[in-house]
């Protein structure tokens, strides 16, 4: 399982540690990840995802992961988060 936000791609970066005596090592800064199961309205069901908790927030400003998915690109999205994206635009395609 990769660390990887699956809604905004946001993944490991990298930096230094640095000591008290300005000594320099490698280290990463992993995203805050979090398994979670938001509700599609849409859909009528839960959607598990992988995403990071910055990401959550972002999906509660916007008004839930339907919202979220309406605004988001393609480009930024998992295989799987890409999927449900195109399952929640075809059950709102009649609706609409």
């Amino acid at each position: 399982m990769s660390r990887r936000c699956e809604l905004t791609g946001k993944g490991p970066m990298t930096g230094n540690n640095v000591s008290h005596a300005n000594n320099k090592t490698r280290r990463r800064f992993l995203p805050n990840l979090n398994d979670v199961s938001l509700m599609s309205e849409a859909l009528g069901r839960p959607v598990k995802l992988r995403i990071s908790a910055a990401a959550l927030r972002t999906v509660d400003h916007r008004g839930g992961i339907d919202a979220f998915f309406a605004k988001s690109k393609d480009e930024e999205l998992s295989a799987r988060a890409l999927k449900v994206k195109k399952e929640i635009a075809k059950a709102q395609a009649p609706a609409a």
